[in-house]
């Protein structure tokens, strides 16, 4: 368990989703949970609820009393790889901080990168696998 003697002590992760990065630190809070992504609050940069609760489901799945601050710089991807790149650093720190989370984080899947990309576009074809309409004549 990481012990956070010093209040400028932090755990730094790295969580990934498709072509998104997103660069997590995490210090301990005396308030509430707070999560700032590229110097903007969480509201502001996830605009509806369903990515704000895909962003904080992992804070969510830490059962204790503990608050933490969030940082994080993001970049590329779209906002839902996002908010999934988010959620992968939030449980990667999680479990860097305290062990005993890595079983719930797990179960839910969250410390899982998620390997689903898109495939590249082929000769000849119009997409990744869409050939071009075919004739007879």
């Amino acid at each position: 368990m990481a012990d956070f003697t010093h209040k400028e002590e932090y755990i730094e992760t790295v969580g990934r989703r498709k072509t998104a990065s997103a660069r997590v630190r995490i210090s301990k809070s005396e308030s509430k949970n707070e999560v700032v992504i590229n110097e903007k609050s969480l509201e502001e940069h996830f605009p509806t609820k369903e990515l704000q609760g895909v962003a904080g489901d992992a804070l969510k799945h830490s059962s204790e009393g503990d608050t933490f601050k969030v940082t994080a710089i993001i970049r590329g991807g779209g906002i839902h790889a996002q908010a999934e790149a988010l959620r992968h650093g939030i449980a990667r720190a999680l479990v860097e901080y305290n062990a005993e989370l890595r079983k719930a984080l797990k179960k839910a899947g969250f410390l899982k990168r998620d390997p689903r990309k898109k495939e590249r576009k082929k000769f000849g074809l119009k997409k990744a696998r869409k050939s071009p309409q075919w004739s007879k004549r």
